[in-house]
């Protein structure tokens, strides 16, 4: 088994960014003792330096190996370069005991709130995913933009403006779960055998409705996976456990 989890849209340096929360989650994930832990991206909220420096001293407490990407708030104000400079590279993959191939897609855009993964960037995923297809690994897309609209998010201005080149790209690579963030709302849709999953914030008070801070968890075996959604101050609940088509 294989447990992953994902947090997002941290929002370091907002007026309702909530320290308290975060390190509370953080300190959740820690004692789960998750094989690897994903941040898709609004680590920050202004892109500014000083705010990717709080990121990484909050994200040094966690004590998994760790996958980073970007997202639309990075982005602004330079952040789209303090990201490589303070925390690491905007794209990469982790393999994690040859079981898991996670790579992280930088889909920000300087200054701007719509997202794009790109002509070479997509090339680049299919690379990677032809890889993972290869050596037999359970492979799963990271992002900060959602590839396919979110339900009780109001009218879709900011979905990936490429999003139909790359869902095809990754259908077509037999990607297995594609994880995101950016609106704040927890939810689950199966296409094929694919599992395309957004999480909610993990420590803004920016929440729809009776929502509360969480994040996401996920348990990976031979033939089935479980999704977890973890309110930090309530309660874990089960999204969703499928059983998997074929084993990938």
């Amino acid at each position: 088994m294989v447990l992953i989890a994902h947090i997002s849209d941290l929002h370091v340096g907002a007026e309702n960014f909530k320290e308290d929360i975060l390190l509370e989650a953080i300190r959740q994930i820690n004692d789960m003792e998750p094989d690897v832990v994903v941040a898709t991206g609004d680590l920050t909220d202004n892109g500014y330096y000083l705010e990717f420096l709080q990121v990484a001293s909050y994200l040094s407490n966690i004590e998994s190996p760790l996958v980073v990407v970007p997202g639309n708030h990075d982005a602004r104000h330079v952040g789209n370069e303090t990201f490589e400079e303070v925390l690491r590279e905007k794209k990469g993959t982790l393999t994690v005991n040859d079981e898991l191939h996670v790579i992280g897609l930088d889909s920000s855009e300087p200054d701007l709130d719509e997202g794009k993964v790109g002509r070479s960037q997509q090339l680049w995923m299919e690379k990677e995913l032809k890889k993972a297809k290869e050596a037999d690994l359970y492979s799963v897309i990271a992002l900060h933009h959602h590839i396919i609209p979110v339900p009780k998010t109001g009218r879709e201005r900011n979905v990936l403006v490429d999003a139909g080149d790359v869902l095809c790209s990754i259908v077509k690579g037999g990607a297995n779960l594609v994880i995101c963030g950016h609106k704040h709302v927890p939810h689950v849709w199966r296409v094929e055998d694919i599992f395309f999953v957004t999480a909610g914030t993990v420590a803004s008070l920016k929440l729809r409705g009776k929502d509360i801070n969480s994040y996401n968890t996920y348990y990976i075996e031979d033939d089935i996976i479980e999704i977890r959604l973890n309110q930090v101050q309530r309660k874990s609940y089960l999204m969703g456990s499928y059983k998997l088509y074929s084993n990938k």
